[in-house]
């Protein structure tokens, strides 16, 4: 076994990756405090392909130089917006035909397990705050929530944790043809 070298990666310049077919998922961060989780996003977006991502609130904005720590350069490849509201977000998604899925624990919420991930349908994927999750005002915007099934004592996963899981889920199932 040989680890592969740069070369061997068969990377996308970021020209090619601008031009690349995106799976049709837009991450919504919801008022995210740390810059280190919104960077490991924005990475872990540019692993799967992601469309966009929309920062909603108090979350921060490239360039930011802890972001970049953790982005490593996927702020540049990774397309972006900003809203003051995280419901502005969602109501130019929705009307742009996406279906909302909250990832959080709710009375109703689906185990990721159980839900099917129709990964060609336009999705927006809405995390939380480190502390207080998503706001209640956005679930109720929700189409559904889903959840990440945990066994242990905290049934909390970091942010971007939880965006790697929803977004493998989803890239597992798209079609690359």
């Amino acid at each position: 076994m040989k680890k592969l070298n740069m070369q061997e990666l068969n990377r996308l310049s970021p020209e090619e990756f601008a031009m690349s077919e995106k799976m049709p998922v837009t991450v919504v961060l919801d008022n995210i405090r740390s810059l280190n989780n919104i960077g490991s996003v924005f990475r872990t977006a540019d692993a799967f392909r992601v469309e966009c991502i929309h920062l909603c609130g108090i979350t921060a904005r490239p360039p930011h130089r802890e972001i970049r720590k953790t982005a490593l350069g996927a702020t540049d490849s990774v397309k972006w917006e900003y809203f003051s509201e995280t419901e502005e977000s969602l109501l130019k998604l929705r009307s742009a035909g996406y279906r909302v899925i909250v990832v959080e624990q709710t009375d109703e919420s689906i185990s990721l397990d159980e839900m099917e991930m129709d990964a060609g349908k336009k999705t927006a994927l809405v995390f939380g705050n480190e502390v207080q999750g998503v706001q209640q005002k956005i679930v109720d915007m929700a189409d559904s929530c889903i959840e990440i099934p945990q066994m242990g004592t905290k049934h909390s996963l970091n942010v971007s944790v939880s965006a790697g899981i929803l977004l493998w889920s989803l890239f597992k199932n798209m079609r690359w043809d």
